[in-house]
């Protein structure tokens, strides 16, 4: 989501297509072939810019997955910060985005955020629609527990293939909702009980967003936060030296350890992070390796 610049008006540079260019190559040599976009990522530019990456190397296209998401809508004259999972906007975003990426096609279209206001029906009808016209082959959701999950899939006539949630060393609700099961101090906890084991029995692909905590536990100064961070980022580093890794790979290996086949997220543009999370799939953490980080990040013994 970093590519193409900030998040503001200022056109694509030169200098951010080289740097798509060298993350994508990176990415590539470290075999690494599925890119997530989203149509509001840098306001769009993240899309354009890697659209340019595509327009100059166009047999790319035949190499990589794209996945772009679409759903949040930012102020604007007709109205505040908004979601629209309306047939015409997923319709106008699906354009804008294959017009941004230089393609025919997304590989997987995913549904950003839930809306309140969306209507099973009407969505079955636009990615029906979609599906026929050869611009979207698959379709997912994003941020939804199961109980939406399953009320919009029973209005559709192929299955939804991902949900990519918040989950990371950092972000734990995935795996505390299942440890405090039926335990009071877990009474607090929002991520909704069933969601993960809903996707795991319907075979839908679990991606990750934040998955490297932007990046507190592999070298990112830490000295103002909590002791729980400090630390965990101590164990990260002295587990990448004894598995002879990246921290980023410990970080990511965390959440690849765990039995539902989670698909991490990288969302970095530094190629130095990008090739060191790629080493996460080259070791398996032990059993009391796991543990040992999932406690030290919650900053107190599992009850």
């Amino acid at each position: 989501m970093g590519l193409g610049g900030g998040w503001d008006a200022k056109p694509v540079s030169r200098a951010n297509i080289a740097q798509a260019n060298d993350c994508v190559n990176t990415a590539l040599e470290s075999g690494i072939n599925f890119f997530d976009h989203a149509d509001i990522y840098t306001l769009g530019k993240a899309e354009q810019v890697f659209g340019e990456v595509l327009a100059q190397r166009p047999e790319l296209r035949k190499r990589i997955y794209i996945q772009s998401k679409c759903g949040i809508r930012f102020s604007d004259d007709q109205g505040p910060k908004r979601y629209d999972l309306s047939a015409d906007w997923i319709r106008e975003s699906v354009e804008g985005s294959l017009r941004r990426l230089n393609t025919d096609y997304l590989d997987v279209l995913m549904l950003h955020r839930p809306d309140p206001l969306m209507q099973a029906e009407e969505i079955a009808r636009v990615f029906d629609e979609l599906r026929s016209a050869g611009k979207v082959h698959y379709f997912g959701v994003s941020n939804m527990h199961h109980h939406q999950i399953a009320y919009l899939q029973q209005a559709l006539d192929a299955p939804l293939v991902a949900n990519q949630i918040e989950a990371s060393l950092l972000k734990q609700d995935w795996i505390d909702e299942g440890v405090y099961a039926g335990n009071s101090d877990g009474q607090d906890i929002n991520f909704n009980a069933g969601t993960l084991e809903y996707c795991r029995r319907e075979h839908m692909q679990l991606q990750s967003w934040g998955s490297l905590a932007q990046g507190l536990y592999s070298g990112r100064a830490v000295s103002d936060k909590s002791e729980a961070v400090i630390r965990t980022s101590v164990l990260v580093a002295k587990l990448a030296a004894a598995y002879n890794v990246s921290p980023e790979a410990i970080v990511l290996a965390w959440l690849i350890r765990h039995p539902a086949n989670i698909q991490p997220v990288i969302g970095s543009t530094d190629c130095g992070r990008i090739a060191g999370a790629s080493q996460a799939g080259n070791i398996t953490l032990s059993r009391e390796h796991w543990y040992a980080l999932y406690e030290s990040a919650k900053g107190m013994e599992l009850p």
